[in-house]
């Protein structure tokens, strides 16, 4: 990981307010801060395709639980689990934002560490 992260603005607020009210472990909070160092940020309509975003539809490889799993990442006040919408500040949202198409992500989640490979991006309508 250690490429740096593409985000839009927005997207990059959202988790430097998430990190300033302590809502991580020391361990994300250290990762994350030096990832928001290096992120290049951009307006929406200039983010690549192929990168982690909100409102994109993200299908994964789970290298720990060796399973795929598609989830669609929208923001805090729009997640609903049942249907699959996960998110932003989610472990695995989080994890992932930021990164393109082939990468594989490792990440100390609260609830145990993951290891997450960004299979496809979709843009939703």
């Amino acid at each position: 990981m250690s490429q740096n992260i593409i985000l839009t603005t927005g997207t990059y607020d959202l988790i430097k307010d998430h990190v300033r009210r302590k809502k991580v472990t020391p361990q994300e909070e250290e990762l994350l801060l030096g990832e928001l160092k290096h992120a290049t940020q951009v307006l929406r309509k200039n983010l690549p395709e192929d990168i982690v975003s909100i409102n994109r539809k993200v299908t994964y490889k789970d290298h720990i639980k060796n399973e795929e799993k598609t989830i669609f990442i929208v923001g805090p006040e729009n997640a609903k689990v049942s249907k699959n919408k996960i998110s932003v500040l989610s472990d695995e949202a989080i994890a992932m934002v930021g990164y393109k198409v082939g990468d594989l992500v490792e990440w100390p989640a609260k609830k145990g560490n993951l290891k997450l490979e960004i299979l496809k991006v979709e843009i939703e309508a």
